[in-house]
């Protein structure tokens, strides 16, 4: 898997020097620490979606629960990993990168396993509740390094901050390519198998981290003061992109909810929602760093990020004026490969530059913080959120009303979205971006 990613970005990398200059950064220009946290984020995806595609199917069919009630358990995982980044953001601040990534690896195992187990509604809520707070403690702790390493790139000339998140992206999105391919080889067996694969994925991440993760990073202080919270609360502009960026993650996380809904209507199946996984996570993989370059040439993050809001409220759109049609078999499945290319498109547009935006809003020290509140708001927004979609799938209504409802939020969303101007004190921020 490491082996196809560097390929994939060292082929970007020489295309990329033939149009700009020597400094421009490419794979192997990278910090050793850099392509750990992104080949990292590359591993995280496999295990993870090798079995989260196939989770609303599970608790419909073989724990038998309502559709209502999917949509909850399937929003309070979400609430549950996005929901507690800001937790895990605190305790990166406080204790650095490494325990906490190997604490969110142990629990991640832990809590796929059980979930392979688990047979009632309560003991999947737990087991679900535990798989979030993981991701909760490592992503904020991977995210944050990288973006503090991807400002330190731009201040020193190597190019924009956004082409290394773009680069996490891609690697991300690589994982979540390979991810439902095996999750689907693994269902032949059952979703116990697919579990319990998963589990072994992030035991892999975990020997790999304790192997290679440093026990302190050069120019990452910790950060021991209180009243970090209060203040970022009364960031107005920063909880402002916690909303509009909510909107975006309401709007993916109907790949598990709307979107196997659909391909079941059109097919008789979920079959086909493994290989629309696959082209979401391919289109990145391949694309998201032309993307990036396209769009910071000509846009700044503003602009990135409404532009990005608005193809994905099309994306919902082409479903609704093709339901009342009722297409079946493959021309079916067209509305629901349009929607994924317009939500990936949007994708890559909004979140590089959501992320590039963070450390310019946050206090010096509190990267970690903020990046985790960044996703914390957005959970909250989704665990509301994919209750009230869960509820208006089962209600009966017309059939492109839920999507005309869907494609709404993201457009109402762009409003939101806080006019970019140079923040007091950021040059102290950039200088010191932990």
């Amino acid at each position: 898997m490491t082996d196809l990613l560097s390929r994939v970005l060292a082929r970007t990398g020489r295309t990329t020097r033939a149009s700009k200059p020597p400094r421009e950064r490419t794979w192997k220009d990278l910090s050793p620490l850099l392509r750990l946290l992104i080949l990292t984020q590359l591993a995280f995806n496999v295990g993870f979606y090798a079995v989260l595609p196939f989770l609303a199917e599970h608790l419909g069919t073989a724990i038998g629960m309502a559709g209502w009630l999917v949509g909850f358990v399937l929003g309070l995982r979400t609430f549950s990993q996005q929901g507690l980044f800001v937790v895990g953001g605190w305790l990166v601040d406080r204790h650095g990168v490494r325990p906490v990534v190997l604490a969110g690896c142990v629990l991640r195992i832990a809590g796929f396993a059980w979930l392979g187990y688990a047979e009632s509604v309560w003991t999947v809520v737990g087991a679900v509740l535990l798989i979030g707070f993981a991701a909760a403690l490592f992503s904020p702790a991977v995210e944050s390094e990288v973006a503090r390493q991807a400002v330190i790139w731009e201040e020193e000339g190597r190019g924009p901050r956004t082409r290394v998140l773009a680069l996490l992206s891609a690697a991300g999105q690589a994982g979540a390519f390979i991810g439902p391919l095996l999750g689907g080889l693994l269902l032949v067996v059952d979703f116990r198998t697919a579990c319990l694969a998963g589990a072994g994925v992030f035991v892999l991440v975990l020997a790999g981290h304790a192997r290679l993760m440093p026990q302190h990073i050069p120019g990452r202080a910790r950060t021991r003061e209180r009243g970090g919270v209060r203040a970022m609360l009364a960031n107005r502009r920063f909880l402002a992109l916690c909303c509009a960026y909510g909107t975006y993650l309401l709007a993916y996380n109907q790949l598990y909810l709307a979107l196997p809904e659909e391909v079941e209507r059109a097919t008789g199946s979920q079959t086909s929602l493994s290989w629309l996984f696959a082209l979401s996570s391919l289109l990145v993989v391949c694309a998201q760093l032309p993307v990036t370059r396209w769009a910071g040439e000509r846009l700044d993050l503003r602009r990135s990020m409404a532009g990005g809001l608005l193809l994905i409220a099309a994306g919902f759109a082409v479903v609704a004026a093709a339901r009342p049609a009722e297409w079946s078999g493959a021309v079916g499945l067209l509305p629901a490969a349009g929607f994924i290319v317009l939500l990936t498109v949007g994708q890559m547009l909004v979140v590089p530059a959501a992320r590039a935006w963070v450390p310019d809003l946050a206090e010096s020290g509190r990267l970690g913080l903020y990046t985790g509140a960044l996703s914390s708001v957005s959970g909250l927004i989704v665990l509301i959120g994919s209750s009230a979609t869960g509820s208006l799938l089962d209600l009966g209504l017309p059939v492109a009303v839920p999507w005309l409802v869907l494609a709404a939020v993201p457009a109402l969303a762009v409003p939101l979205l806080p006019h970019r101007r140079e923040p007091a004190g950021a040059a102290e921020t950039r200088s010191d971006p932990s």
